[in-house]
């Protein structure tokens, strides 16, 4: 006699039982969004917003807060364009959770074109040097007020989180590919923009940021951007650092970090790293130093990755302060 085969689970009753009578209560599948909404708004960003955005300039329609707090929802929920508005006012459960309408594609069109200013560029424009093609026009007050909004979000973390008293200020920039037919070639040959961004390495937090065509270099004007970051950040920080890679590697930039008394900053210390671009006058001066110069260095995660590294006190970077060496990591 064999034994008794197994019953397949497919087999088995189902575990569950469908009611052919329609549920009364309003769902939705973005039932995360109200701790999105609880931060937003404990956080004192709609009264931040209703302070310094005035963009408004009729009384119908929403109000910058409203506004601003649609565009975040946006984003979390994992929008990526103007059209997925229209996706989202159709959640009738996401409406209650907000408590006010989201914004169609085209009013959060007209909101964003607020903060585009043609005679600013216009102006930029006229400032050009002979064969200079790149520029960074000045923000607007639409801007401007977005910038003072996201200053009073760093202060309120601060005031909560006494305990950070470091802050390292990494500063990039970043190619964002775009397909418009405003978008200038980058140097990588892609047309889109290369805004640059200052962020508060603990914290993850964003300290400053600079939109520019994708023409304009990373190295073009680096210290505007890391003069807003260190300003931004709370009064209870006690030191200051700074990382940045070769694009941040310029003259004004590194002679405000190394002085001490520096305007538009904090004073003191801010220790710095900078990649330094290989030049001639660079490789001259690592293929001089002797064999003893270079020691190993390793990281704990990856101990299979062994790399050497030397200080180069003999060579003179752009900074026109004093003498810099450079830690260099060879592969």
């Amino acid at each position: 006699m064999g034994l008794r085969k197994k019953p397949s689970p497919t087999e088995l009753p189902l575990g569950f039982t469908i009611d052919p009578e329609p549920i009364e209560e309003t769902l939705t599948s973005w039932g995360g969004t109200p701790l999105l909404l609880q931060a937003f708004r404990s956080l004192g960003l709609p009264r931040s917003v209703g302070q310094h955005m005035h963009i408004k300039q009729r009384d119908r329609g929403f109000d910058e807060a409203s506004m601003v707090e649609s565009f975040v929802v946006l984003h979390a929920l994992g929008g990526d364009c103007l059209d997925d508005f229209a996706r989202l006012r159709e959640e009738t459960g996401l409406r209650e959770m907000l408590g006010h309408e989201l914004p169609s594609p085209e009013a959060a069109r007209n909101f964003l074109y607020q903060f585009h200013d043609p005679k600013l560029i216009a102006e930029a424009q006229q400032e050009l040097t002979a064969g200079q093609v790149a520029y960074i026009p000045e923000e607007n007050a639409a801007l401007q007020g977005l910038g003072r909004v996201n200053d009073d979000l760093l202060r309120e973390m601060g005031r909560r989180d006494t305990l950070q008293k470091i802050a390292t200020v990494d500063q990039d920039s970043t190619i964002i590919e775009s397909h418009k037919k405003e978008a200038l070639t980058t140097y990588e040959g892609s047309r889109g923009y290369q805004p640059m961004l200052a962020v508060w390495a603990e914290t993850e937090l964003v300290l400053a940021d600079e939109f520019r065509d994708g023409n304009v270099p990373a190295m073009q004007s680096p210290l505007g951007v890391a003069k807003a970051a260190f300003q931004a950040l709370p009064e209870g920080v006690e030191q200051y650092y700074y990382r940045g890679d070769s694009a941040c590697h310029e003259h004004e930039l590194i002679d405000w970090l190394r002085d001490e008394q520096r305007e538009a900053g904090p004073r003191g210390a801010i220790g710095f790293a900078i990649s330094a671009r290989m030049s001639g006058t660079l490789r001259e001066a690592v293929r001089a130093l002797p064999e003893t110069a270079w020691q190993k260095w390793r990281r704990k995660s990856e101990p299979a990755e062994e790399r050497t590294w030397a200080e180069v006190l003999c060579f003179r970077p752009l900074c026109s302060l004093c003498l810099c060496g450079f830690f260099l990591l060879i592969l």
